[in-house]
């Protein structure tokens, strides 16, 4: 079994990125084109995003297939539990199991704007975790992987709340956690100290994003609920209107995010790329 845990296990510095299926069919097509790019950086993994329920399910089991099958990458394939019952979600992992994926990163999802507040509220899944805990005890063979948050949950009550309830996912089956993006490091030393003061010793890949936009940093701000630290705002200022130069000291300042982590023997780190090779391109290189 490729089991991503492996990886870990071996002592080395795990670098991956994630991708998703684009929205537009006539940018589907060159999705394979950027997973033969990426195939050509010895990536240790790329995990592929999953619509909430299954909204892109076909296409994502596409791209897992492909990535894993044809462009020999190892692939975590993401499962959002929010629009599943536990009949549709046992189907959707026979599917990757029938392709060949090993490897889940179960997460809870945002809501789908066509379920219904009934829908919701009697869902079989309220949390990640418990999804975790079914597919481990259900026996499917996958390696599961969950998600930290070094700014906790936009929905967690407090930051030591959040924690308790990463632990629960690992006590539930999760044997590697990947942060959602930050660019204050200082969150992500904050958060693993907190994990492992209440036991938490599993792996850690930290979440790293190359903003190349004021446009992208406004909406990764939004969506994250991460802060931005002072240089930061201080590059947006300064080049937010020069294209070129923004995507340049904005890919500088997350290579120099990754370089600090890698030095002080962070476990691994997970680049958010946007779907662009050569995002994943600059930051493995520099890192490597």
């Amino acid at each position: 079994m490729g089991s991503v845990r492996k990886l870990y296990n071996e002592g080395k510095q795990v670098l991956s990125c994630e991708i998703y299926p684009p929205k537009k069919e006539d940018e589907f097509v060159n999705i394979y084109s950027k997973l033969d790019s990426l195939a050509s950086l010895n990536l240790d993994f790329v995990s592929v995003t999953y619509g909430a329920g299954g909204s892109n399910a076909g296409k994502a089991v596409e791209i897992a297939d492909y990535a894993k099958n044809k462009a020999g990458l190892e692939v975590v394939s993401h499962i959002t539990s929010v629009g599943f019952t536990k009949e549709k979600l046992e189907e959707g992992l026979d599917k990757f199991k029938a392709i060949g994926i090993d490897n889940i990163l179960v997460l809870r999802g945002d809501r789908p704007k066509i379920m219904t507040d009934d829908e919701f509220n009697s869902r079989d899944f309220i949390h990640a975790s418990d999804m975790a805990k079914f597919i481990k005890d259900k026996g499917m063979d996958f390696t599961l992987l969950g998600a930290c948050y070094p700014h906790k949950h936009p929905e967690a009550i407090s930051e030591e709340d959040d924690v308790r309830n990463t632990k629960i996912k690992v006590e539930n089956g999760c044997e590697v956690l990947i942060s959602q993006l930050f660019f204050d490091n200082e969150y992500f030393r904050r958060l693993r100290e907190k994990l492992l003061k209440i036991g938490v010793t599993v792996p850690i890949s930290a979440g790293i994003m190359p903003i190349t936009s004021a446009k992208q940093l406004g909406t990764t701000v939004t969506l994250s609920g991460t802060t931005v630290p002072e240089e930061l705002s201080e590059i947006i200022a300064k080049y937010g209107d020069k294209p070129e130069e923004m995507k340049k000291y904005g890919i500088d300042y997350a290579i120099r995010q990754a370089l600090e982590l890698k030095q002080e023997g962070v476990d691994g780190l997970h680049f958010y790329i946007m779907n662009k090779p050569d995002l994943a391109e600059a930051m493995i290189n520099a890192v490597r």
